[in-house]
């Protein structure tokens, strides 16, 4: 068999929370189903390589009223994570490298080393990172194709299988609002690449899904616009202005009515595509 089809031989910890929660060793699962243990886990995962303290994970599991046995419980779990860990590397015949090298106890707290291994968020935000700077460059292609590539490794909603506490859900808000944010600079790169018709049916199902952001709704503004639909555009703005002033009592921003404005009267090919203020000012204005 071939060690790397299969993971093993691989000595490093592999993370992925851009979806559902898995964490392997030498290729090898140590994600636990028991919904405890799991949310110990995931929450470690999102801090690997980093210290959480045991207040923390507490606050995570219980919030704001633990038991008294709070400490105690939490130590089984950590034992269980480790059964977990330790079974993997008998699998993989690791024997330089106990289960408490790789879930570490540390003064007031408990780490996740990866030795190394791919994080799934850590690379989507290097690569949405390069898509960024290609934007400021003004390289739409090379954006789009980085934008494009950091949204593929996403498998659904972060953490989508696992209950998440306070703690937990603060980082998947988190994350959800970058992944968001990556997907409306890499709309934005093809629209600049002239993919308005393209972009026609995934916007639709955007803007219905997220029915007061700003910058998503310009965008399906321009794109429709730009393919000939000026009713339709105009229909987006209102259906966004409506909701707007129901849900949080605001008008559209200035931009978004400049734009509303700009299709009234121009020409398609005279609509410029929203710059990235206006994705910054949507996400303060809903997010």
């Amino acid at each position: 068999m071939d060690p790397h089809a299969t993971g093993i031989g691989e000595k490093t910890v592999d993370i992925e929370v851009l979806g559902a929660l898995s964490v392997r060793e030498h290729g090898i699962t140590i994600t636990p189903t028991a919904p405890k243990p799991r949310q110990v886990l995931a929450l470690l995962a999102l801090h690997a390589d980093r210290v959480v303290q045991v207040s923390t994970l507490i606050e995570e599991l219980w919030d704001d009223e633990p038991p008294r046995s709070a400490r105690t419980t939490l130590q089984t779990y950590v034992l269980q994570l480790r059964e977990l860990i330790g079974e993997a590397l008998a699998k993989a015949g690791e024997e330089n490298v106990t289960a408490k090298d790789i879930l570490v106890t540390l003064p007031g707290g408990y780490r996740l080393d990866t030795r190394g291994g791919r994080v799934d968020f850590r690379e989507f935000e290097r690569q949405a990172g390069a898509g960024y700077r290609a934007m400021d460059a003004e390289d739409f292609s090379g954006a789009a194709r980085r934008l494009r590539e950091a949204l593929a490794l996403w498998t659904g909603s972060a953490l989508a299988d696992v209950t998440a506490g306070s703690r937990i859900g603060l980082e998947v808000k988190r994350l959800e609002e970058a992944r968001l944010c990556a997907l409306d600079q890499r709309i934005e790169a093809d629209l600049r690449l002239g993919r308005h018709r393209e972009l026609l049916s995934e916007l639709t199902v955007l803007v219905n899904r997220h029915r007061m952001h700003e910058s998503l709704h310009g965008q399906f503004m321009v794109a429709l616009h730009r393919s000939g639909r000026r009713g339709e555009a105009l229909s987006v703005y209102q259906r966004l202005r409506t909701t707007l002033v129901r849900e949080l009592g605001l008008e559209p921003s200035a931009m978004l009515s400049r734009l509303q404005r700009s299709i009234l009267m121009a020409n398609p090919d005279t609509v410029a595509a929203l710059g990235p203020e206006v994705t910054g000012q949507a996400v303060a204005r809903v997010g």
